[in-house]
């Protein structure tokens, strides 16, 4: 939306986490007389100290807290949604006349022509890292927002910023967007989320959003290896680059390198990312850095020089002369599939909260790969646990089963079950909720407990 059209209605922000607070703060700074709606199913005593405070000396705020938090929608004619939470949820209290947005809406209404936007179930988290450290030694203004940066909101200033915005896109935040990026990068499509979306068709209408609504002078830079993807290309404006495997695309790799329109950018060996969907994420990366004409050498350079964000296949070291990975960051069975192919580890944590995602090709993998030991979190642990038996052949070597509910207990596991010069690693192809607060905690933790062991 644009903000004129704010300007006189009654606006309710739905959803106080870090993004509905960014969104308060965006709003009364605009709008500093007018009454704003708060809505969020927590009870006033379990907000944070510090926002409870501000809005306590605020006397244009109408608050809608707790078990009935959603009834007050209907008394608002647009809603600003935090995107955690799902419209099937809120969809009984709104009407037609209603306008739902989100800060993404809001931002790319004002923004979209300086925005490199990525999505993707695996990878945005390193290709946007590496995007911006490509434009930041080259000198080129950038910004990094989004889900891995500050809520996007926090970098309006009227609408005017020479800076390109690398945005890092959730399905979740695209959902029921009608703008899309400048340039959109569209890295894989799996099954994910589906504790928030039916099934895959929805999580992937959503995900479309980032190049639906692209015009001519768009750009959209995406994986020709996924047939989803190739199809939804014909669908969209935008003028396409391709990256993948074959030598047809503007971006491919073969056993020996990446090349870029039959140029060799880096070598493979060059490279400190371990497996092949690193690959991927490199070449989205060396798409979009080539649209801003950035020399060849100084992609090799920022690419050389790159290491993987913490918990994302993170190799921690070596400990009793076990080597030990953190791969807390993948939360989808894809990110652990990756992980089991790059690295063959013999003992592998798996597991946690439930989202009803399958996990017959983890299974197959597991097998494929013959991890020894599976240390199993709770409860999606149990159908991995499930899928991997339900499908071993006598010639399959069975792995050790071992539950842990806590990681002190799991590490523990992992140095009595893991012989000398074995990988263990941390990828449980779930998300973290239950046990831990977060994928960071779980990974703080593991590398908190392999290192105390380990001495």
């Amino acid at each position: 939306m644009k903000l004129l059209e704010l300007k006189n209605k009654k606006i309710l922000i739905l959803g106080l986490g870090r993004e509905g607070k960014s969104s308060f703060k965006f709003l009364r700074k605009i709008f500093p007389d007018k009454t704003i709606g708060l809505a969020d199913k927590s009870e006033p005593k379990e907000l944070e100290k510090g926002f409870k405070k501000r809005i306590k000396k605020d006397e244009k705020i109408n608050l809608h807290l707790g078990k009935d938090y959603l009834k007050s929608i209907g008394d608002y004619e647009v809603v600003i949604k935090t995107p955690g939470i799902p419209k099937k949820i809120f969809a009984p209290y709104i009407s037609k006349n209603q306008i739902i947005a989100s800060q993404t809406d809001i931002f790319l209404q004002n923004y979209s022509e300086q925005t490199i936007g990525v999505t993707g179930t695996k990878g945005k988290g390193t290709t946007v890292s590496l995007l911006y450290k490509i434009f930041k030694e080259n000198e080129r203004g950038a910004e990094l927002i989004g889900n891995i940066g500050k809520p996007v909101l926090d970098y309006f200033q009227n609408g005017k910023s020479k800076k390109t915005f690398i945005f890092e896109i959730s399905s979740h935040q695209l959902e029921g967007m009608r703008t899309s990026p400048h340039i959109a990068i569209f890295l894989n499509i799996h099954e994910g989320h589906l504790d928030y979306y039916n099934d895959i068709e929805e999580y992937f209408a959503a995900k479309k959003n980032i190049t639906l609504w692209q015009q001519k002078d768009d750009f959209l830079i995406f994986n020709a290896d996924s047939p989803r993807l190739r199809t939804l290309a014909k669908k969209t404006k935008a003028k396409k680059i391709f990256f993948g495997k074959d030598k047809a695309n503007d971006c491919h790799f073969d056993q020996e390198a990446i090349f870029y329109q039959g140029k060799k950018v880096i070598k493979l060996k060059d490279i400190r990312l371990q497996g092949e969907h690193f690959l991927y994420d490199i070449m989205a990366a060396i798409c979009a850095a080539r649209l801003f004409n950035i020399p060849f050498s100084r992609i090799k350079k920022s690419i050389a020089d790159y290491r993987t964000q913490k918990h994302c296949l993170q190799k921690i070291g070596k400990f009793k002369e076990i080597i030990f990975y953190d791969d807390s960051f993948a939360t989808e069975p894809i990110a652990a599939i990756s992980a089991v192919k790059a690295i063959n580890p013999q003992t592998l944590m798996l597991g946690g909260y439930e989202r009803g995602l399958n996990f017959s090709t983890l299974a197959k993998t597991i097998i494929k790969h013959r991890v020894k030991t599976a240390i199993i979190f709770p409860p999606a642990g149990k159908r991995i646990k499930q899928a991997i038996m339900g499908i071993l052949s006598k010639t399959d070597e069975k792995p050790r089963f071992i539950p842990a509910d806590n990681m002190r207990d799991a590490v523990r596991a992992c140095y009595q079950n893991t012989k000398p010069k074995e990988i263990c690693a941390l990828s449980p192809g779930c998300a973290s909720f239950g046990i831990f607060k977060d994928y960071k905690d779980r990974g703080d933790q593991f590398q908190k407990f392999v290192k105390q062991s380990g001495k």
